[in-house]
């Protein structure tokens, strides 16, 4: 869509179909609490409840085109931070509502809890907050217009804050049908006002795969640059999958190698609970990668935390497993078994269910809690897994023998937790002897700092208050855990130590309730070898102990760069432009008493990096390359002193994602790593070589 009269085109796309008429549209109750308490509707007033407000949008059209009445989506960014987002559906009906009086779309945009999700025939699916979404998405808008095509003819109505500013009017004739919704989030509700592209590509891309044939389009408008002959340079992408979800996860599996070739795929409808119907949709490969990533999605909304149909899925999955194990003789006993975990180690898995009313717990909808989705997927993954299996005896050979390597390596690692925390239960719990526990007993009030070497940890022993400060050393580096399973990281001391000083176990057996310890630092030194060992921690957290980045326990101490002296003024930089600012703002100092204010900095050609003291005339500038070069008063003050430290608190905005780029920087292939850091090396911040 090049421009607002292409956008227009879109919207005058022919669409028969089913009665959708005033009729069709149910009202429950009004839209006053939204403004009120904007978090209940949308999540948080934070950059994700903002692009809640395009999800909702989009999730109507989407509606539409589960239906069946659109195949053409436009989400355009506008200046003034406005969204456009445009479909080719039947158009929302403009006229009079028997209940309220109004034209249904003012009824529709007004409205809490009205459209044609509550009853009718409209809709049997929909992924739109049961008629509270595109209400919402007015109530926290400054303004918004509806555009809407029906009958040959063009309907506009305009509101500010949920209101409207005028009646639904009549401006002309059009062809086909479609709406046109575009808004501008208002700054009374969102401090924070700012699309992220890569954020919307990625869930425009997620909705394409999961429905064949449709076609989504975005569009940056917002600061278009020119081409050499002058035309508008305008950033713009088109999602359009034929395969569906076998395409995501051939997607999703790029940077990896598969285990099988031949993808497992289902679609079937089934009907559950007299005779209402369910849509169901799987497919799954299994790859090299000792992670698994399965994703859910019910009326096309993503389900983070899975739900019934995720369960259904995995249950039909273990059974069927095993059935075809035993049945070829691939077990040495007839007791033994594989477990939930042996078959999902590297497996990559899309679920989709397509049914009506469904039950989502949380009004971001996280979890699914329909059990009649479980029954259906359960029944329909088993049936078809049985054929495929037998079917493709090679890739069913290959899928066993990943899942019976990873039952060997889930009792290897059991059996090395057991020793690693019956170690430290059989010497009386006592702790790692290089740690320096604090006196509190209150997980509420201590604090673990993981530092590098010997070194660092005797001089923040010395720094700490040891009534809520405990210190444990880590010597070298630790293992990559992306690369290795849980049992090869069970042997090394630095993991073992960290596992018993946290007090919680790891991995699935790992219990919140024992952690000693909720604010968790790592505070490395500030060079590559330094970086290395804190990405290491990162995977080792990310992958064993998510809970922990989970509830906001884990952070990155910012230690200073620089000492910088005049006289007897003291002052830190923790970067070279700032380093900089701060030796200009000496000089002014110095300049004001009267002193010399010349700062030069004189060769050392000894040195072989900028570790140590910089001979500058006036102004001293040391350069901490390691915390264990700081005295403990240094150490106190910069980065353990509570009242004056900085630090980075971890957290996952997208677990997805995230686990893509941990895959990425710290897995096995060496392609993906190197096209990585190529794309993204001149982007890098704060990057110390």
């Amino acid at each position: 869509m090049a421009n607002k009269a292409q956008a227009k085109s879109n919207i005058e796309k022919v669409s028969n179909g089913a009665s959708y008429t005033a009729k069709d549209i149910y009202v429950l109750e009004g839209l006053d609490p939204v403004r009120k308490r904007p978090g209940m509707y949308i999540g948080s007033t934070g950059i994700d409840g903002l692009h809640h407000l395009i999800w909702e949008v989009v999730d109507n059209s989407i509606d539409e085109a589960m239906a069946g009445f659109a195949k053409n989506i436009a989400i355009t960014l506008l200046p003034q931070n406005r969204v456009m987002v445009v479909d080719d559906g039947r158009g929302i009906p403009v006229e009079t509502h028997a209940q309220t009086k109004k034209s249904a779309l003012e009824t529709v945009m007004t409205t809490l809890h009205a459209g044609g999700k509550f009853g009718g025939e409209s809709y049997k699916v929909a992924a739109g907050l049961h008629g509270v979404g595109v209400s919402v998405v007015n109530a926290l808008s400054t303004w918004l217009k509806a555009e809407v095509c029906r009958d040959g003819n063009q309907y506009v109505q305009e509101y500010k804050r949920g209101k409207p500013a005028g009646a639904v009017k009549k401006v002309g004739k059009c062809k086909g049908s479609g709406t046109a919704v575009t808004f501008e989030p208002d700054p009374e509700i969102f401090h924070e006002i700012r699309f992220d592209w890569d954020r919307i590509l990625e869930r425009l891309r997620q909705q394409a795969y999961l429905t064949k044939g449709i076609t989504l389009m975005l569009r940056d408008e917002r600061e278009a640059g020119k081409a050499k002959d002058g035309s508008p340079l305008v950033p713009s992408y088109t999602f359009s999958f034929e395969g569906g979800i076998v395409s995501y996860v051939q997607y999703l599996n790029r940077n990896e190698k598969p285990k099988h070739q031949k993808i497992f795929y289902v679609e079937k409808e089934t009907a559950v609970n007299g005779g209402r119907k369910i849509l169901v949709e799987a497919a799954f490969q299994y790859t090299e990668d000792i992670q698994g990533k399965e994703l859910s999605f019910a009326n096309h909304v993503h389900t983070p935390e899975g739900g019934m149909h995720l369960t259904g899925f995995r249950t039909a999955l273990t059974r069927m497993l095993n059935d075809y194990a035993k049945k070829n003789s691939y077990f040495k006993k007839d007791d033994e078994t594989l477990t939930g975990e042996d078959v999902r180690e590297g497996i990559t898995a899309v679920i989709s269910v397509k049914l009506q009313e469904a039950q989502f717990e949380g009004q971001t909808k996280a979890k699914l809690g329909n059990p009649e989705a479980r029954t259906a997927v359960e029944s329909v993954v088993a049936e078809a897994l049985e054929d495929y299996l037998e079917q493709n005896p090679t890739d069913a050979e290959a899928i066993i023998g990943q899942a019976l390597l990873a039952q060997k390596a889930r009792k290897a690692a059991k059996a090395a937790k057991e020793t690693v925390l019956r170690k430290g239960a059989l010497e009386g719990m006592t702790l790692p002897g290089k740690l320096a526990d604090c006196q509190t007993k209150n997980p509420e009030e201590a604090e673990l700092f993981i530092v590098e070497g010997d070194s660092a940890g005797g001089s923040a022993k010395s720094a700490r208050d040891r009534k809520f400060q405990a210190i444990l050393p880590l010597r070298g580096k630790i293992l990559n855990v992306e690369k290795a399973r849980l049992d090869r990281a069970l042997t090394f001391d630095a993991i073992k130590a960290l596992i018993i000083a946290l007090g919680a176990a790891i991995g699935e057996e790992f219990d919140e309730a024992k952690l000693r310890y909720h604010r968790i630092i790592i505070a490395t030194d500030a060079d590559v070898d330094g970086a290395h060992i804190r990405t290491l921690l990162l995977t080792l957290f990310f992958r064993y102990f998510p809970i922990v980045i989970e509830r906001g326990f884990l952070y990155i101490a910012q230690p200073p760069l620089y000492k910088l002296q005049a006289g007897k003024t003291i002052r830190y930089a923790y970067s070279d432009p700032e380093k900089d600012r701060v030796i200009a703002e000496l000089q002014k100092l110095k300049s004001a008493k009267g002193q010399k204010a010349e700062v030069e900095e004189a060769k050392d050609e000894s040195a072989e990096d900028i570790s140590s003291d910089q001979k500058i005339k006036g102004i001293s500038v040391q350069r901490y390359k390691g915390l264990g070069e700081m005295n403990p008063s240094e150490l106190w003050e910069t980065t353990m002193d509570p009242t004056q430290r900085v630090m980075r608190q971890v957290a996952v905005a997208d677990a997805a994602e995230a686990d893509r780029i941990f895959d990425i920087l710290m897995g096995d292939e060496v392609l993906p790593r190197k096209k990585f850091i190529e794309t993204h090396a001149k982007t890098v911040k704060n990057l110390d070589i």
